[in-house]
């Protein structure tokens, strides 16, 4: 049973099935019945080709199992940013974040202005590992779904709400 404070790797995966990226260490900060909040600073992350670095900023991730996207905050120097990913709900397997990346995301600023990235490379993968009508039409929904929760200032969209899961990470650490 995953508890507050636990620590946990979280591994990004492709529809196909191939481990894309894998992150060393999150700490768990909230469990709700649909969602699980995690934080995690300097962070090895390492690359489908083995290639590895650390994140530069402490970050607040949002996963959830009814939504096909998650949310993750950068706290970086020059302000709050947000990296969302259009992926499958998370799901646990022993110490393990898992879920699938479906390349398309949003990415919000500072000033709340926000842009659609890797829209080509969502394109390219749909047809290369035969994304399903349905499947396709999921991505497309929760995108829209996501940019529409960023407008009408859905929690995780929130500076308070990431500066809070932050504190209580540094508590935590």
């Amino acid at each position: 049973m995953i508890k507050i404070g636990d620590k946990l790797k979280i591994e990004c995966y492709k529809h196909n099935g191939y481990l894309e990226q894998t992150s060393e260490e999150a700490t768990v900060l909230e469990i709700g019945d649909d969602y699980l909040i995690v934080a995690n600073d300097k962070t090895k992350l390492t690359e489908h080709d083995g290639s590895s670095y650390r994140t530069n900023e402490p970050a607040v991730l949002f996963f959830f199992k009814n939504h096909w996207f998650n949310i993750i905050g950068q706290l970086k120097n020059s302000g709050l940013f947000y990296y969302c990913n259009i992926a499958t709900p998370y799901l646990i397997d022993g110490r393990t974040i898992k879920y699938i990346d479906y390349d398309l995301d949003l990415r919000v600023f500072p000033d709340g202005s926000f842009r659609v990235l890797d829209r080509n490379e969502y394109k390219f993968h749909k047809k290369r590992m035969h994304y399903s009508e349905e499947l396709s039409e999921i991505v497309e929904k929760e995108l829209s779904n996501l940019i529409e929760l960023k407008k009408n200032g859905f929690k995780p969209f929130l500076k308070e709400e990431v500066l809070k899961y932050y504190e209580k990470f540094k508590n935590l650490s």
